[in-house]
């Protein structure tokens, strides 16, 4: 019998938009996934300039998402143990949580150029069973590169497939800022309620 596959997708998602779900999806579906479960980063340490919103607003957003996809999950992992919330003791969590399942890390190419950088990369990637990678429009990462620094890497990592989105939750802050058009970038009830509760503005 074939282990489960479980994969976290961290992020602020601040706001979670349209190029998260169709990255969840896709990852599912190149993947076999049983599950992914959206990893909410409540207090991101590289990210203390940024204007976020609070952390039951994006829980709420979230939530929108989530509800009508069996099987996406928001993981309370984070949210549930004091910070900083660092990558590689979330993922050790996450082993000891799903002790039988193959433990998959979803990110951008981008954050994959600078996992080096990350508090304890090594760490991160020993816990993990595969690091599945999201393209990005104008990122190409050097492998072989972090391979010199991150023994093993190569091996563990994937390139999701026909997944290059250029929509970001900062251009979504950004066009709610200036009045302009957004709605088009989010899922309908997210955008709603972006609305309803002026956030952004």
């Amino acid at each position: 019998m074939r282990k489960k596959r479980v994969a976290f997708f961290g992020g602020t998602f601040n706001p979670p938009h349209l190029g998260h779900e169709i990255l969840a999806q896709e990852a599912c579906y190149q993947l076999g996934l049983d599950s992914l479960q959206w990893l909410v980063t409540p207090d991101p340490p590289h990210k203390k300039e940024a204007a976020i919103a609070p952390i039951q607003h994006r829980l709420e957003m979230l939530d929108r998402i989530v509800k009508s996809v069996p099987y996406f999950d928001i993981s309370r992992l984070d949210l549930d143990r004091p910070p900083p919330h660092y990558a590689a003791d979330s993922v050790e969590i996450a082993r000891g949580q799903f002790p039988d399942c193959e433990i998959i890390y979803l990110l951008g190419e981008d954050s994959l150029q600078d996992l080096p950088g990350w508090h304890q990369p090594t760490r991160f990637l020993e816990a993990l069973d595969q690091l599945a990678v999201a393209p990005r429009p104008g990122v190409q990462a050097d492998l072989a590169g972090l391979e010199g620094r991150l023994p093993g890497i190569s091996q563990k990592t994937v390139f999701l497939q026909g997944v290059v989105l250029e929509i970001s939750s900062s251009l979504i802050r950004e066009r709610i800022r200036q009045r302009a058009p957004f709605r088009h970038f989010l899922d309908a009830e997210v955008a709603d309620y972006l609305d309803d509760n002026k956030l952004y503005y």
